[in-house]
């Protein structure tokens, strides 16, 4: 899953960012407005069913060997089909 850290950073600098459209008056809720939009973000992200970097790392792996294989598979039953080929012309 997203990193805590991560989503506390984002909300910081987004809290930040729409702090500076507010009047002047209302800066003091900058707290509360990241709470919210952390809260916001962190069910949001939750949402998007995410994997994290090792998960995703790992199943780039595998998909490689699978990959790799597969094209190991595919050679062989090209030679296999021309012996089967060479063998019929006999």
């Amino acid at each position: 899953m997203i990193d805590p850290r991560q989503i506390e950073q984002l909300a910081q600098e987004w809290a930040q960012r729409l702090t500076q459209f507010l009047p002047p008056g209302l800066k003091g809720f900058r707290q509360e407005l990241e709470t919210n939009f952390r809260a916001l973000l962190q069910n949001g992200l939750e949402k998007l069913d995410l994997v994290s970097r090792e998960q995703f790392e790992t199943q780039r792996e595998l998909l490689a060997r699978s990959r790799e294989k597969l094209e190991q598979l595919e050679q062989r039953i090209k030679e296999l089909e021309a012996e089967l080929e060479r063998s019929d012309r006999r």
